[in-house]
């Protein structure tokens, strides 16, 4: 085409500021379709994900909230590349497109430049998505103090790989020596790593605890000699308060290796007890005192288990009747399983009450 290759007297071979006349129209044609696509960007962006992600929540984050870092992400990734394609041209006749040595070192820089920082600042804002995505897959539709720390920690490594990676495509356009910053990089942070080994122990403890989930916020547990409610699990520790009221804090580190005893996974709460009733008693009203007591543990609807419960003389010592117990409660947490058992035992001695029994007392004993 005549208009890529200017004669010495044609219009676009004229020169102006060390440019021809040509390459400033291929430049300003360059902004244009930059612009051009940055906000078609913006304007389709939108509507296509719409159709793709279904939550609002998402979809927001995702573009509303971010349209222009990834409308000039997308502008200035396409002037990039039509401007080495034009380059590469340029190198087959070296007269239709003239740069100042400044600019043509300088503008594809520039452009990779703006290029890396928008998608960083995408990508970064993208994060956000991270705990909807868990919502999404949250059962219960509540996030528990576990799941709030877990996506906490994955935000804070994503966070973490975008600046380490965008750094590294920013310092690229900006010239630096790839190869000695990642080999600087290497030594620094295996030096980082060797200074910082209790804390990366704790953050893989913490990563260990929040994937395999042997307690959450709110279990009671013991972990070697500390027994309590976990109150937060950090990223570097784990609070523990424990019967006292005194928080114990335990480094995520020696979770890994220690075993933990989890009362909040238990499927049912077993109750086992001793009754010891006067030793003057009537086997007959013994005998339906303890059928009753049984009975009363299969007609309740929050036990379980009933072929293992019983109500059943154990012994006859020397002083009394003893009458041993076991049953299991179906309830969530301590303070039901406390009110259960106070109904229970309030029951129990109703029962004892009404067949004239009465339990066992050393000081009438000691009297008689």
């Amino acid at each position: 085409m005549d208009i890529l290759q200017p004669g010495s007297d044609s219009f676009w071979a004229e020169e102006i500021i060390g440019m021809n006349n040509l390459t400033v129209a291929i430049l300003l044609g360059i902004f244009i379709i930059a612009v051009m696509v940055r906000m078609l960007t913006m304007m389709m962006a939108p509507r296509i994900l719409k159709k793709v992600i279904r939550s609002e929540s998402i979809e927001s984050k995702t573009v509303k909230d971010s349209d222009k870092a990834l409308g000039s992400a997308a502008g200035a990734g396409v002037a990039l590349y039509i401007l080495n394609a034009l380059f590469e041209l340029s190198a087959q006749e070296p007269n239709q497109f003239i740069l100042p040595a400044i600019i043509e070192n300088t503008l594809p820089n520039v452009l990779q430049f703006i290029f890396a920082v928008s998608l960083v600042v995408w990508a970064f804002r993208l994060v956000g998505i991270v705990q909807d995505i868990f919502e999404i897959f949250d059962s219960d539709d509540t996030l528990d103090g576990t799941e709030k720390t877990l996506i906490s920690a994955v935000e804070s490594l994503l966070r973490f790989a975008i600046i380490f990676i965008g750094s590294v495509f920013i310092a690229d356009a900006l010239g630096f020596n790839l190869t000695s910053l990642i080999a600087g990089l290497g030594i620094s942070g295996l030096a980082l790593a060797l200074a910082a080994k209790d804390t990366i122990s704790n953050l893989f403890g913490a990563t260990t605890v929040l994937l395999d989930r042997p307690f959450k916020v709110g279990d009671w547990v013991i972990i070697d000699s500390v027994e309590g409610e976990v109150m937060e699990i950090s990223l570097r520790t784990t609070s523990i308060r424990t019967a006292a009221d005194t928080v114990v804090t335990v480094p995520n580190a020696n979770l890994v290796n220690t075993p933990v005893e989890n009362f909040g996974k238990r499927r049912w709460r077993r109750w086992q007890s001793m009754m010891h009733l006067d030793l003057n008693s009537d086997p007959d009203a013994v005998a339906t005192f303890c059928d009753g007591v049984l009975e009363r543990i299969k007609e309740s609807p929050i036990t379980l288990k009933h072929e293992s419960s019983w109500c059943q003389v154990s012994a006859l010592s020397a002083t009394s009747v003893d009458i041993s117990l076991n049953l299991y409660w179906d309830v969530a947490g301590g303070s039901p399983e406390r009110q259960e058992k106070e109904k229970f035992i309030l029951a129990v001695m109703n029962l004892a009450k009404e067949r004239n029994l009465k339990f066992y007392d050393s000081r009438m004993l000691q009297q008689g």
